[in-house]
């Protein structure tokens, strides 16, 4: 830490990502309510090709793309250098000068290289200080396939699901829809399984669309989910905290569109959003601890949102989805719950980043090498 006793926080955001504009958005509010007495902030954003940039007005260059100022930044994989540092020099020959000192790593990435595990594997290596789960709660919170997997193995109810690939439906795509059809009866639900902010997610009520839907979503990955459709209340609960995890009053969703889809989320200002959801009290204990066991279950830490699906029929209640980078935006639900819970936006940042710093010294603890020694 600097002399000032200001914690040295390095924010991240962008990403090479089809939810590169929402990380923008979320890391804009974060940026606007961050306690500045706080933290030396230092801003690194990552262009839609995965350049590392930083510098004077990095979130506004990075929006408008007019990026030629900046310069070019990385982090080493290597324990104890805690700097970030800027890269000099022509093609030929490089040159790493230290730009910034980091005490804690805050990642605003929604999606592919940001929140499934690869940009905190690259933390872990450095032995940084960072917000949000790791590398396993990342990545099994990312894949919505094996994340239901998981899900199932612990008896947490989870909508019927197939993964299909982009081999399979690019080659054989009539046996792809047969095995979807088999799921259960339309409306059926495809979607990328490592996307978010339901970006590539269709709402199939035929074969017809089962098709043009199968061949959106392979656009953003190589595995795909083909799942039941339920006629539902879209509610969400936040989750806040390490080993020892709360969760938020759950808010609903009601979009008037078909489905909470991207339009829905953050182009169009026609989602009503009920904070806290009209549930009785027995109701919300069960969906609180539901999302708790979810977020244990694959070992999440720091923060998470857990989105279920409340059959509108039968009243039972399904895990969709869990989000280990949630949207930050203005009009998100994991902060506006926690601000009817009771802890502000600004505040919440705070419990975050002392998460991350709580989480660092704990794994420090751990020993890496083993020996006769110890025998």
């Amino acid at each position: 830490m600097n002399n000032t006793n200001k914690i040295d926080l390095v924010v991240i955001y962008g990403g090479r990502s089809g939810e590169h504009e929402v990380s923008l958005l979320s890391s804009r509010s974060v940026l606007d309510a961050i306690n500045k007495d706080r933290y030396n902030i230092t801003e690194v954003g990552i262009t839609h090709d995965g350049q590392w940039l930083s510098g004077e007005n990095t979130w506004e260059a990075l929006n408008s793309g007019n990026t030629h100022h900046l310069v070019p930044v990385t982090l080493l994989p290597v324990p104890g250098s805690d700097t970030l540092f800027a890269i000099s020099g022509t093609s030929g020959s490089k040159e790493l000068k230290p730009l910034a000192h980091i005490d804690v790593v805050l990642p605003i990435l929604h999606g592919t290289y940001g929140e499934d595990g690869t940009l905190q594997g690259l933390l872990e290596m450095a032995d940084l200080a960072y917000v949000g789960a790791g590398v396993l709660g990342s990545s099994v919170g990312m894949d919505k396939g094996i994340f239901k997997d998981v899900m199932r193995a612990h008896d947490i109810p989870v909508p019927n699901w197939v993964v299909a690939s982009k081999k399979d439906i690019q080659t054989n795509m009539d046996a792809v829809i047969d095995r979807g059809e088999l799921v259960s009866r339309y409306p059926l639900f495809v979607k990328p399984a490592n996307l978010g902010s339901s970006v590539g997610v269709t709402k199939c009520k035929n074969r017809s669309d089962l098709f043009e839907g199968l061949l959106d979503a392979v656009r953003f990955d190589r595995r795909v989910l083909v799942e039941q459709g339920i006629n539902a209340r879209e509610i969400e609960v936040s989750v806040l905290g390490n080993d020892q995890a709360i969760a938020s009053l759950p808010g609903e969703i009601c979009p008037r569109l078909e489905f909470y889809s991207y339009r829905a989320k953050y182009i169009e200002d026609s989602t009503e959003l009920l904070i806290p959801a009209p549930l009785d009290e027995k109701t919300i204990k069960h969906i609180q601890t539901l999302a708790i066991r979810a977020y244990q279950a694959i070992d999440c830490a720091g923060m998470a949102r857990v989105d279920f699906l409340m059959d509108r029929d039968s009243g039972e209640v399904y895990i969709n989805e869990l989000n280990t980078i949630p949207g930050f935006t203005s009009i998100s639900m994991y902060p506006k719950l926690w601000e009817n819970s009771g802890i502000p936006y600004p505040e919440l940042i705070d419990r975050l980043i002392d998460l991350a710093l709580e989480r660092r010294q704990s794994m420090d603890g751990i020993e890496r090498s083993y020996g006769e020694m110890h025998g």
